[in-house]
């Protein structure tokens, strides 16, 4: 029997752009809750597709075309609301008090889409002739494959995957909900000395959430942050406080003092070594795959006339280029207004633009490449914005020297310019991997390219309102006090990491002595992991180990846990009868994790700042004694049951 005749299935269509804006409404605000909270974000293509196939089997017609544009806009929001790693920067170092929602929305939109259209010319190098390996989107491509094969017998692969997503959510957020009455607690802290003078602690986080990121990040990076832990938490933190007299009585206060003005510099300096190592390892085949495969790309795009083979226009790409470019100008001349640093707008309208183009267009190729190599969720992007904001600070200095009136304002201009280049960075690693995913399904690329834009500016709009929400709820951390209503601030730490960058590049202030210390670790621990590959070991990335040192134990142990549990679980169910349906429903309840309590954070700072009270669920006092012990239980309880639940579902008939 012949299949279904894609060339004229349905594939672009108002439901899908419709189904997909939503579903990236969603994902973006539960990425941009989860992002400020742990420093993650977690990929929307796979979550999507299940959500899309269960939604649009309900009606005559729907294909795996149309699924795979749901899925490509609803991708944008795993990639947009990674810009919240740079612009609440902005807010930290006291230049916004909130996010202006014209300028934060064209911020996003304008490198966004530039990220989309330096990735076009690519695709058929990258995608198409290099054979990378692409894992986010083969894996995409092979679900959407499966429920298309199923429509006929009810989709049961699509529906068991959204009662997946809903039952992780609803766990999830069950349990932040129960913590939010006070009845059960949302963490386990203690410190504690060792010794007459050295301190350390511990703090683990009841969170479903972070759980399920650790799941989705697997054994090896889990086990990376947790070597970073240590070294923190075991090593430089009971160093640093037996050298550090105790200034108060708060032991609590003195520990995290010493975390967030020292050993913070530490994971810096690892991680600033992890990137450019990563990035000096990925030059020679980004240059050598480059010019193998453009050349055999040459002749296959003069002879394709292939409607699976078309980008979008080099006309629409120029002028969709030429009026971005024309809007970041407008926004250097916007930003600089009524600022110390308007008189050098024109100059730095000249400096900012070419740093766009020619730095956004090579961040586009390497973000794209490591993206097809290693995967988006592995793709060191931190790494890149690392490296990224240090150069663009170091040209400020030679083209407005700073002085104590612009210095302020150099590097909130800074701030604003890489977050473009991060809005470019992080849509080039979607961008490729949608269209992998779209070139094993049979879909069109520049219908692709334009549903991609759709997904950028929908979670575009999505971002101002819900970084305002939050920071008027909580606030991020570093930044000056702001009235938040809760008094515990969101970490936000890679926005605090390029701020404190980029104010210490102006400045000449930054901790030289701490980023050394973690810089010759972060050598070290290149060097283990080099050698742990050559001797075909289970390798420790070295950005994940800095990520390790750099992020509060508050956010990283419970992902650590989360790594080990679906390291666990994998390894259980890899002998059972179908592997690859329990792992992939192991992706989905740990996806449905996030997104259940990473709304329910959203919702939350919604009702504090509309009741204007930091805790509007409470139901007993803060001093609750039982609230430790029965949060401890409510979250073992839950995962038992998640995990339960998905060992039956294998042991059952699919």
């Amino acid at each position: 029997m012949r299949g279904p005749d894609i060339s004229r299935s349905k594939e672009l269509t108002t439901r899908g752009v419709i189904l997909g804006s939503l579903i990236c409404f969603v994902f973006t605000a539960a990425n941009v809750y989860l992002g400020l909270k742990v420093g993650l974000t977690f990929a929307s293509s796979i979550p999507a597709a299940v959500i899309s196939m269960a939604v649009l089997s309900l009606f005559a017609g729907s294909n795996i075309r149309e699924n795979n544009i749901v899925q490509t806009v609803a991708s944008a929001a795993g990639a947009m609301s990674s810009i919240i790693f740079v612009l609440p920067g902005l807010v930290i170092v006291g230049w916004w008090t909130s996010f202006p929602f014209w300028l934060s929305f064209l911020i996003c939109a304008s490198g966004g889409i530039l990220g989309v259209l330096f990735t076009i010319p690519l695709r058929r190098a990258l995608v198409v002739a290099a054979g990378l390996p692409y894992p986010e989107g083969v894996a995409a491509a092979e679900v959407l494959k499966v429920g298309s094969g199923l429509h006929e017998t009810g989709n049961r692969s699509a529906r068991e995957g959204l009662v997946a997503i809903v039952l992780g959510s609803v766990a999830s957020a069950g349990l932040a909900i129960f913590a939010a009455t006070r009845i059960a607690a949302g963490e386990l802290q203690s410190f504690f000395r060792l010794g007459a003078s050295s301190a350390t602690g511990y703090d683990f986080t009841f969170s479903l959430a972070l759980l399920g990121a650790g799941h989705l990040i697997g054994l090896s990076v889990g086990l990376a942050m947790f070597v970073g832990l240590l070294i923190a938490w075991a090593g430089a933190i009971p160093i640093l406080t037996a050298l550090t007299p105790q200034a108060g009585p708060d032991l609590e206060a003195h520990v995290m003092g010493i975390w967030a003005t020292q050993v913070r510099f530490i994971g810096a300096g690892a991680m600033a070594v992890a990137a450019l190592w990563t990035l000096s390892r990925l030059a020679h085949p980004l240059v050598s795959g480059f010019v193998r495969t453009i050349a055999a790309s040459r002749a296959n795009m003069a002879a394709s006339g292939d409607e699976t083979d078309r980008d979008m226009s080099g006309r629409a790409i120029i002028g969709w280029s030429i009026l971005c470019l024309i809007v970041i100008a407008v926004l250097v001349w916007d930003f600089t207004a009524g600022t110390p640093l308007a008189g050098s707008a024109f100059k730095l309208a000249l400096v900012t633009l070419p740093f766009v183009v020619l730095g956004g267009f090579l961040v586009a190729a390497i973000c794209g490449y490591m993206a097809g190599l290693i995967g988006s969720s592995n793709s060191p992007v931190s790494g890149v914005g690392i490296v990224a904001v240090v150069t663009f600070s170091a040209m400020l200095l030679v083209v407005a020297p700073p002085s104590a009136e612009t210095a302020p304002a150099l590097v909130a201009f800074s701030l604003f310019t890489i977050a473009i280049i991060f809005g470019v960075a992080v849509t080039s690693n979607d961008n490729l991997q949608d269209l992998k995913t779209g070139q094993l399904v049979g879909a069109t690329p520049w219908r692709q390219q334009v549903a991609l834009i759709v997904g950028i500016v929908a979670g575009s709009l999505v971002i101002p309102p819900i970084l305002n929400l939050l920071a008027q709820a909580y606030g991020f951390a570093g930044a000056p006090s702001s009235g938040a209503i809760v008094a515990q601030p969101l970490p936000a730490p890679q926005a605090n990491l390029i701020s404190t960058l980029s104010v210490g590049v102006i400045s000449r202030t930054l901790n030289w002595a701490m980023i050394g210390i973690g810089a010759a670790i972060g050598v070290a621990v290149v060097a283990l992991d080099s050698f742990l590959g050559s001797r075909k070991r289970m390798r420790l990335p070295p950005l994940a180990v800095g990520m390790g040192i750099y992020l509060p134990m508050s956010a990283t142990l419970p992902v650590m846990v989360g790594a080990l549990i679906g390291w666990q679980y994998n390894r259980r169910v890899g002998s059972g009868p179908d592997p690859a349906r329990a792992q992939h429903l192991g992706v989905l309840v740990a996806s449905g994790m996030i997104v259940g309590e990473s709304l329910f954070g959203v919702l939350l700072a919604g009702t504090i700042v509309g009741l204007n009270n930091d805790a509007p669920f409470a139901l007993v006092g803060g001093d609750f004694a039982l609230a430790t012990t029965v949060g401890l239980l409510s979250f073992l309880a839950l995962v038992v049951l998640l995990y339960g639940w998905m060992m039956r579902r294998m042991r059952a008939a699919p």
